[in-house]
């Protein structure tokens, strides 16, 4: 079976989700250091104001000090954390699938050009996405989402001992006083 967006959907551009449990508030969409300052600048280009967090971190020692950052992320323009800031929601134009269009499609990030794949062993589809949901499979044309995830993946290596979370202190006002800000050390 083959994948696309189901009609009238952007849901994995809008709801973001607490990861990898509610102390660590919402996460962002996930942006490699090298994708970073190409991120910032059409974010400063389209006039839009843009939050980017550090995501995974690394350290030889046992200390936040020496964190060497493997990912980022960018984080939704709600104070909740939803909604992608190149999420077109306010034009009135609609994507192909009927959804929000994405104002940056040709230069998303590598994670968003990974969905709706979810890095586990092995390989799964996300259970969130509608598509996912309504049909349980997707066989065909998801090359290019493999050859994504698979970047992803290798960017991530690391031989440090030590792997560091950040906290975004985002999510849903009812949970603030479960959520932290900064870096967590993985147990």
């Amino acid at each position: 079976m083959e994948f696309h967006c189901i009609q009238d959907c952007s849901q994995c551009c809008i709801e973001r989700e607490y990861y990898p449990e509610k102390k660590f508030g919402k996460i962002g969409v996930l942006i490699l250091p090298e994708e970073k300052e190409k991120i910032q600048n059409i974010a400063k280009e389209k006039n839009l104001e843009i939050l980017i967090l550090p995501r995974i971190g690394v350290s030889e020692e046992k200390n936040s000090e020496s964190i060497k950052i493997l990912a980022f992320q960018m984080m939704g323009v709600e104070k909740n954390g939803n909604t992608c800031p190149f999420l077109d929601t306010n034009s009135g134009k609609k994507s192909p699938h009927g959804g929000y269009p994405c104002s940056i499609y040709e230069n998303r990030p590598l994670a968003c050009q990974t969905y709706p794949l979810i890095e586990s062993d092995p390989i799964t589809l996300d259970q969130k996405c509608k598509f996912c949901k309504e049909h349980n499979s997707a066989d065909e044309n998801l090359n290019s989402e493999i050859e994504s995830l698979l970047k992803i993946k290798t960017q991530m290596k690391t031989s440090d001992p030590f792997v560091w979370r950040y906290a975004t202190g985002i999510g849903e006002e009812a949970d603030t006083s479960e959520i932290k800000t900064g870096w967590i050390l993985e147990k």
